[in-house]
């Protein structure tokens, strides 16, 4: 199994937001797996201490790229941080949120945030996504959220770069299908990263308890080549379920006074 995997989308995988969170997680777990990474994320601190333990533990190649994906020039440091290295595999994680009323938020701090959850992804879907069909092989995931099956008031625009992701991913899985690629929109629900406590979560008042990085990103990777869509946990399954069945204006409200719960709002 770990042979195929590596056959299908190694020798390298190029991970984005990889410095912690699911991000880190899935460096981890692919390095376990024999993949060769290329690491990409702005805390190079971390980026480095991530590399030397992989490289330790698994005898894996590591590349550690420090970068704001913001930054509408990314992509050439990128591609040559892969250059002469055939990456099988593109998991497109990096992303960030924020939570409150969206007319008091910061209008340029949105646009990063359009910037860094959708529009470096597009950019990295499409270059590497070349590459991977001149080899007729490979793999992309786009980590999305179950914030993408519903509008979310007091994080709306978060939301809707989720479900941009999401519809993206579900699109380019039927496209690139016959080209020998594996697009999956990897969906998790709470999950135990940095993220929810910067935006002010309090675990305590979420719900349900959040889900570790560790199942979270075995689940995307147990799915990959065989679904587009991979929603982690039971729970979060029960969740997306009873939002198909309810209508949209109150499947929304009822996500608002989630947030609003979990954020004390």
């Amino acid at each position: 199994m770990k042979d195929a995997f590596a056959r299908q989308y190694g020798p390298w995988a190029l991970i984005t937001g990889a410095s912690s969170g699911i991000g880190e997680e899935f460096a981890r777990q692919l390095a376990a797996r024999g993949l060769s990474l290329v690491l990409a994320a702005r805390r190079k601190e971390r980026l480095d201490a991530l590399a030397e333990g992989l490289v330790r533990a698994h005898g894996v190649e590591v590349r550690v790229v420090a970068m704001d994906l913001a930054r509408r020039d990314f992509l050439p440091e990128l591609e040559q941080a892969a250059q002469g290295i055939d990456v099988g595999l593109l998991v497109n994680n990096a992303g960030f949120g924020d939570k409150g009323r969206f007319l008091d938020s910061d209008i340029e701090r949105q646009l990063e945030m359009l910037d860094v959850n959708c529009r470096a992804s597009l950019v990295l879907a499409h270059a590497f996504g070349r590459r991977m069909v001149a080899r007729h092989r490979g793999g992309i995931i786009f980590t999305s959220s179950t914030a993408a099956f519903q509008g979310t008031p007091f994080t709306s625009h978060y939301a809707a770069t989720k479900g941009w992701g999401l519809q993206l991913a579900e699109g380019l899985a039927c496209e690139l299908r016959g080209e020998g690629i594996d697009v999956l929109a990897l969906c998790p629900g709470p999950t135990d990263t940095e993220g929810p406590r910067r935006t002010g979560v309090d675990p305590a008042k979420i719900p349900v308890k959040m889900m570790a990085t560790k199942p979270v990103v075995a689940a995307a990777l147990e799915a990959l080549g065989k679904k587009s869509v991979v929603i982690p946990g039971v729970v979060n399954n029960l969740a997306y379920a009873a939002v198909r069945l309810t209508p949209r204006r109150f499947a929304a409200e009822t996500a608002g006074r989630l947030i609003n719960r979990s954020t004390g709002g």
